[in-house]
């Protein structure tokens, strides 16, 4: 499934990491990412590094690790790396993964580093603190009292863990229980703080506390389920310093700062019922400022995309450091040895370094240097396989197709074996507009190499652009071999066609939103052939997908019990199970509704029209698709219309830009497509580029006028301006690439007569 990972931050967040040189370390188990932040000269960093469940973070002199499922990962600090990292010259610190010790799963929660460099560890399963040996998975060292036995069943969730003067000293834990799971009984004020010198409770009758942390002398930690950061002189009961608008869990300082994590939770099973929940409505996730002195928020980095929850928040103390992914090639080619070994290393091959640079910047995205780089290697050896089969797709990954196009044609004559040179001629190819020649370029491939992945999905993408869709979905199933898509884990089988009618189906959500809206149209057809469907996709879309017929529960992503379902499919592989050609493709004028709980404002006009001009910006071809406001200007001025902004998120001078040409901006109202189908629902016209509001408006049967780059998305076919799969939409494609502007004035034409027709 692909992921949109995106922030913003208030100044003082970006002022704040500047004025102490430092910056930060994120861990968010739900999205799977580790974040580094750091300041720029004019905005703040969030540098996203895939890392499976990271939680707890511990770092000393020149060494950090993360606790990650079932293992803890030690990264070493190597600032010869940097330059070669990818993040530019800022780069003062580069962290290498360096070993891996495998705990067994323990479900690693706080963890922290002793005054003599000793690694320890809330092992949260076994409701114990340990530490590692290289003889065993680890040694537990401390239990709560009331603990009688180790077992593998939380039995009060020990959660977080404070070190006082090199040694750890307090705990939090979310209940005094001896049985499995007890904690959870009593998570509104069950929680209490430790002391494991005396086993003395420091402080109870707490609402899920965490992150305990001794700081001027004083006992500091959050009460998550609340919302709060507290405080706790010796001798003094717990107060109430600040209110934050989410589940705190993570804590650092830095001066009269504390630096707090946030989480936005949702109302399930663990976390219903909270004060925090009743408290505040639109909860946050992402990092919090709070000044101790006087409890005022002062900064705040909120995530925006897909990052919903936060564990651990620490401190860095460089200004700019990189952290190496576990499979980032950089590892294989990086090394710290003792200086008398250093000492006797043979001089490096000069073409070998350069390609190895050269390799280093394109798997990076700086591909005007690896270009050069590839360039003058040969200029050097003008054969230099390697040299121009990387130039070549080099040329691919910065979609400068037409060099592209040469380069390997080149290569695939003096090659016609290289099925990866062969592969990215017909991507090349296609993105041309020559979907037939890249066609038989990427089946060349698969003649070459019969399991080739990428090859196989590109030809899926190029025969539903040619609106095959019999022959293309089998071959788009191949996306999931591909390092792109991260397959659907549990251990029932995939549906694939058979007789499910005495099963439970779970079909499980895929891509951007534009995609879920768009495959929900099969949902009522599958429902049909199972016992009962499941459907799991975004929190922003469930309230729609649950109101689509056939649908028995719609779910967000967590953990779902084993026996509730038999058998899964992928959202966009029903198409190929359910027999979908052109021919039969199901393009119902509409298919949303929408749910009767879901209340926005009444929108007033003559004749009302929505206008959206970009879509994500961690979507691929984004700069494609999208366009700014101004690019619109044009429209805004054809009489008898009252336009309404469907954008969001929206910046200042945009806003600004919007209330100057008389444009309702709804972005406050947009969170949630339910919220949106509901304003949409109200429009007479949608006007938008291709992003997940014309898929709303088209699926609600609105007239939606769409904007099409000049290489739009295979769904849209190659040409005309009628879609099969939406009877109310009105394509607009570029006629050369990037040329909007004889786009806009059809559409503005158009926009007068739909006027005129309206009035």
């Amino acid at each position: 499934m692909s992921h949109q990972f995106a922030s913003r931050n208030t100044d003082s967040f970006r002022e704040l990491l500047n004025h102490f040189g430092i910056s930060l370390l994120v861990s968010t188990y739900q999205a799977g990412q580790l974040v580094a932040i750091r300041a720029e000269a004019d905005n703040v960093n969030t540098h996203f590094i895939g890392c499976k469940q990271p939680m707890g973070i511990a770092i000393k002199p020149g060494e950090l690790a993360v606790g990650i499922g079932h293992q803890v990962v030690t990264y070493r600090n190597l600032p010869a790396a940097g330059p070669k990292a990818g993040q530019g010259d800022r780069v003062d610190a580069c962290y290498v993964p360096r070993e891996t010790h495998a705990t067994g799963l323990i479900d690693i929660h706080e963890m922290g580093y002793d005054a003599d460099g000793g690694l320890w560890l809330v092992n949260t399963a076994m409701s114990c603190l340990c530490t590692l040996s290289t003889e065993y998975s680890f040694v537990p060292r401390w239990r709560p009292p009331f603990i009688s036995a180790y077992e593998l069943a939380d039995r009060c969730h020990l959660n977080g863990l404070g070190f006082r003067d090199g040694r750890p000293r307090y705990v939090s834990m979310l209940g005094r229980t001896d049985r499995a799971g007890g904690w959870r009984e009593n998570k509104v004020s069950g929680g209490l703080i430790m002391d494991i010198d005396s086993n003395e409770v420091l402080a109870d009758e707490l609402c899920m506390p965490h992150s305990p942390r001794w700081y001027r002398d004083r006992l500091w930690f959050l009460s998550s389920g609340s919302g709060h950061l507290m405080c706790a002189e010796p001798g003094s009961a717990a107060q109430v310093v600040a209110e934050l608008p989410g589940f705190a869990r993570g804590l650092d300082f830095a001066d009269r700062y504390a630096i707090i994590g946030l989480s936005q939770v949702r109302e399930s099973a663990v976390f219903a019922g909270l004060p925090l929940t009743r408290r505040v409505e639109e909860r946050r996730s992402g990092v919090w400022v709070v000044d101790i002195e006087n409890g005022n928020t002062v900064a705040f980095i909120e995530f925006i995309g897909n990052v919903q929850e936060v564990f651990a928040v620490q401190v860095l103390p460089h200004r700019y450091p990189a952290l190496l992914d576990l499979d980032t090639p950089l590892i294989a080619t990086t090394y710290e040895l003792p200086d008398d070994a250093l000492a006797d290393l043979a001089a490096p091959d000069p073409v070998q370094a350069a390609l190895d640079k050269a390799t280093r910047d394109h798997l990076d995205g700086r591909f005007d240097e690896a270009i050069a780089g590839y360039r003058a290697i040969i200029g050097q050896q003008p054969e230099h396989r390697m040299a121009n089969h990387r130039l070549g797709l080099c040329f691919v990954d910065a979609q400068r197709w037409d060099e592209a196009v040469e380069q390997l044609s080149a290569v695939v004559v003096e090659q016609p074996d290289n099925a990866e040179a062969m592969n990215s001629l017909g991507l090349a190819w296609y993105r041309l507009g020559e979907v037939d020649r890249g066609l038989s370029c990427v089946e060349k491939a698969i003649a070459t190499d019969q399991q080739f992945a990428l090859a196989h999905f590109n030809r899926g993408v190029m025969l539903l652009k040619l609106g095959r869709y019999a022959e293309a979905w089998p071959e788009y199933d191949w996306r999931w071999q591909t390092p792109k898509f991260v397959p659907f884990q549990c251990g029932q089988p995939k549906w694939q066609g058979e007789d499910i009618s005495d099963k439970r189906l779970l079909v499980h959500s895929e891509q951007g939103n534009g995609d879920h809206i768009q495959f929900l149209r099969f949902l009522p057809m599958v429902a049909e052939r199972c016992k009962e469907l499941i459907y799991v996709g975004p929190e922003n879309l469930s309230a729609l997908a649950a109101a689509i017929p056939g649908v028995a529960e719609s779910r967000v992503p967590g953990r779902l019990p084993n026996d509730r379902f038999d058998v899964y499919c992928p959202l966009m592989s029903l198409p190929r199970w359910l027999g979908i050609d052109l021919d039969n493709l199901p393009a119902p004028a509409r298919y949303l509704t929408i749910p009767p709980q879901v209340t926005v404002s009444t929108l007033t006009g003559a004749c009302k029209v929505g206008i959206s001009w970009a879509g994500s910006p961690t979507q691929q071809d984004d700069h494609l698709r999208s366009t700014k406001l101004e690019t619109l200007l044009p429209l805004l001025d054809v009489d008898g219309i009252d336009f309404f902004s469907l954008q969001m998120p929206v910046d200042g001078p945009t806003a600004e830009l919007l209330k100057q040409h008389g444009v309702t901006n709804l972005e406050p109202e947009l969170p949630g497509y339910a919220r949106t189908a509901a304003l949409v629902d109200q429009l007479d016209l949608v006007i938008t580029v291709d992003t997940a509001i014309a898929h709303v408006a088209a699926a609600l049967g609105k007239p939606t006028w769409i904007l099409l780059s000049h290489d739009p998305d295979w769904r849209w076919l190659g040409d005309g301006e009628e879609s099969p799969w939406y009877p109310t939409v009105r394509l607009f494609r570029q006629s050369s690439r990037g040329d909007w502007s004889s786009v806009i004035q059809r559409v503005r034409n158009a926009l007068r007569d739909f006027a005129n027709a309206s009035g």
